[in-house]
């Protein structure tokens, strides 16, 4: 289920997906929410494009760290790559470092 903020305070939550596209985000909501997965979604920007690098805006998807192995087994058995579990946000979006 879809949590806020507040559910995740004390903990440390984890990323496991960047939805670049309304479309994989909604699918992904349905995917966790069916598994029972508690989940947080965020806006947040992202560096995108190949030739023309631009920021743009995703859905960053966090669950903590007792959700984290039933989440990513909900999102392969659907096709979706989760993000490796050391890997920060800022990593995962490609975003230059902050001044």
């Amino acid at each position: 289920m879809k949590k806020d903020a507040y559910y995740f305070e004390g903990g440390e939550p984890q990323l496991i997906f960047i939805a670049k596209r309304l479309q994989d985000a909604t699918r992904l909501e349905s995917i966790l929410d069916g598994a029972g997965v508690d989940y947080g979604v965020e806006a947040d920007e992202y560096y995108g494009g190949v030739i023309f690098r631009r920021t743009r805006v995703g859905a960053f998807f966090y669950v903590l760290p007792a959700a984290r192995e039933r989440a990513i087994a909900a999102m392969e058995e659907n096709g979706y790559v989760p993000a490796p579990p050391e890997a920060s946000s800022r990593e995962l979006a490609q975003l230059p470092p902050s001044d």
